[in-house]
């Protein structure tokens, strides 16, 4: 099969787990689930086709052109003085109502910008901090915009929207023009095999794209994007790749094996990041206490993704016990997001690789049961991380962020093109080919119910990005709302992606979502709250909802009593680092090492570095 990677590292799993608790739902305000459930079927399914195929979702770089063109009109300012054929609009300084204005109209914007501009990248039409949050970007079907959020503004050299505090380029327009590779030429510049550079420089078509510049102008790493990359994945050829051995979606959205929507199982995937301690275990303790069960009697299931620092491994340990599952989320969960964007296959490696084998090594977790990885921050490290995943033999990743759509994304596998761009500008997705399953993350749509179809809508990864969630009921409408969103179309897996400190900062939140959680399983015989490896052994060898109940990947370690407890002590070890300051703290079931694990010191041994 030509180019075609066997994505699946299909798998036996082993499954435990608990359930969940909730308080007397007298103590809620919130409206029994089957009323607001029934409104709001009714309210999709009148609205499903238009939400569909009319909703105006609102991506990260597309805002009203109108507005932004508007504060632009008339503003000689907004042409940069080298743009040829264009020269400053003249005035008649004698006589101000006899002043020649040029009437300046989106084509005269689009034709004059773009002639010098690089496809994809925004830049300014006017300087100043007056419209710092205005950007736009030259694309095939003409000027695309985004307006950021109040309080923040656009810093062109990360090509994202920041806090406006930390931008300091508004009185800059655009950043200097890059060269480009001439890969469309009227006549061939280059032998077969060969690319030309933007000076004619003919170099191996392998060496375009590979995050080192080879050309003596640098071209062949700037124009590398999913459409752009020569040497990026093929698409999706479903008569090639065919269950069980191998899965993919031209769209992303079809349904593995082909089923319907109505014999789908509903799975609903939990996950939370960084750190397991002190400070978020009794609300794991609470939310995963073994009272909430799944259709087939299991308890329900978590995905942790673990960061080491302050984890405290015989909590890691514990919460494996029952069933729940841990994948890697970096040694040092760094702060500074260009450590993420900039690093080396080697670095990630060192970082999602080494975070896995400290679970292993000091929370005695199997390593085949580590299946998944979490990119810190959701900063993505383009092709260099994915190739990091793929040699450390990772089976899938869950940091790529798709934009709000309807119907939502099924998981997919990265041999093949990715079936949504990439998200906005903060993510630098891989263009390559990798076995690499990406169990996607569908933003979610922060409304409480379907809207109008002219209504403009930013969805939010992490659920508690969602600033407009801002009390319980609230959270209870929008997670139902995005329940019927997936339940009612492809059944996709709905993701309820967390960070315990947000649950612990507000406790209305977690008596919220166990009231709906409990609420969800006591209304439908067809939901499920699964791991992330459970997900993809689904898709692998897909049942319909009478078959879900016994499907023997939903069985294993049933419930919290199934494996026997082997941490007889945890220790509390305080231990010199030889890289971070001060004392550092480590528990562990094993016996204590000699000094605070790090990158590349795995055993504690004083070694560590970067």
């Amino acid at each position: 099969m030509k180019n075609l990677k066997i994505i699946w590292m299909w798998i036996v799993l082993g499954f435990g787990g608990l359930t969940l608790a909730h308080d007397d739902p007298s103590k809620h305000e919130h409206k029994h689930l089957s009323m607001n459930l029934n409104n709001l079927k009714n309210a999709f399914k009148v609205r499903n086709k238009e939400i569909v195929n009319k909703l105006n979702i609102v991506e990260e770089n597309q805002v009203l052109m109108e507005d932004i063109l508007a504060s632009a009109q008339g503003r000689s300012e907004m042409f940069d003085s080298d743009i040829p054929g264009y020269t400053r609009m003249e005035e008649e300084a004698t006589d101000a109502k006899e002043r020649s204005k040029r009437q300046v109209d989106q084509e005269d914007i689009r034709n004059a910008l773009c002639q010098d501009k690089n496809a994809g990248e925004f830049f300014r039409l006017v300087a100043g901090p007056t419209h710092c949050r205005d950007v736009v970007s030259c694309t095939d079907a003409g000027l695309q915009a985004i307006r950021c959020p109040p309080g923040l503004a656009f810093d062109l050299g990360k090509q994202t929207c920041e806090w406006r505090r930390q931008v300091t380029d508004c009185n800059t327009k655009s950043r200097p023009k890059l060269a480009l590779p001439l890969f469309n030429t009227e006549e061939p510049i280059c032998e077969r095999g060969e690319l030309a550079c933007g000076d004619g420089q003919c170099l191996p078509r392998t060496l375009f794209c590979d995050d080192k510049a080879d050309c003596v102008d640098g071209s062949d790493e700037n124009l590398c994007d999913s459409r752009n990359d020569p040497n990026r994945a093929d698409e999706c050829d479903p008569n090639q790749c065919r269950l069980p051995e191998c899965y993919c979606s031209v769209t992303g959205r079809e349904i593995p094996g082909g089923l319907e929507p109505e014999s789908v199982p509903q799975m609903i995937v939990l996950t939370f990041d960084d750190a397991i301690n002190n400070n978020n275990f009794e609300i794991f303790q609470n939310l995963l206490d073994g009272r909430l069960k799944n259709p087939n009697g299991c308890d329900i299931k978590a995905t942790f993704f673990v960061s080491h620092r302050y984890n405290n491994y015989s909590m890691a340990q514990e919460m494996h016990r029952r069933g729940h599952e841990m994948a890697s989320h970096s040694i040092t969960h760094d702060n500074e997001e260009k450590y993420w964007d900039n690093g080396t296959r080697e670095n990630w490696e060192a970082e999602i690789g080494g975070a896995r084998d400290l679970l292993v090594r000091w929370g005695n977790i199997p390593p085949e049961d580590i299946y998944g990885s979490r990119a810190p921050l959701l900063r993505l490290g383009g092709n260099r991380q994915f190739s990091a995943l793929e040699r450390a033999g990772f089976v899938y990743d869950s940091s790529m962020v798709a934009p709000l759509s309807n119907p939502p994304f099924w998981p997919y596998p990265l041999a093949f093109a990715a079936p949504h761009r990439c998200h906005g500008n903060f993510q630098n997705c891989p263009t390559r080919s990798h076995t690499v399953m990406e169990m996607v993350m569908n933003e979610f749509d922060p409304r409480e119910e379907p809207g109008d179809n002219d209504e403009q809508v930013a969805g939010c990864a992490m659920l508690d990005s969602c600033s407009s969630i801002r009390s319980s009921d609230i959270l209870y409408n929008v997670l139902t709302h995005n329940f019927i969103r997936h339940y009612e179309q492809n059944r996709a897996p709905m993701g309820i992606f967390l960070h315990a400190a947000w649950l612990k900062k507000q406790p209305e939140m977690l008596d919220a979502l166990q009231f709906w959680l409990d609420e969800v399983l006591s209304t439908y015989n067809d939901v499920y709250l699964v791991t992330m490896s459970q997900v993809l052994a689904w898709m692998q060898s897909p049942v319909d909802s009478r078959d879900a109940a016994s499907f023997p990947a939903w069985k294993q370690k049933c419930t919290l009593l199934d494996t026997k407890d082997t941490c007889l002590v945890s220790n509390n070890c305080p231990l010199a680092s030889a890289v971070l300051r001060g004392a550092q703290r480590l528990q562990t079931c094993n016996t204590c090492p000699a000094y605070y694990p790090w990158i590349n010191d795995v055993e504690g041994a004083g070694q560590a570095g970067y």
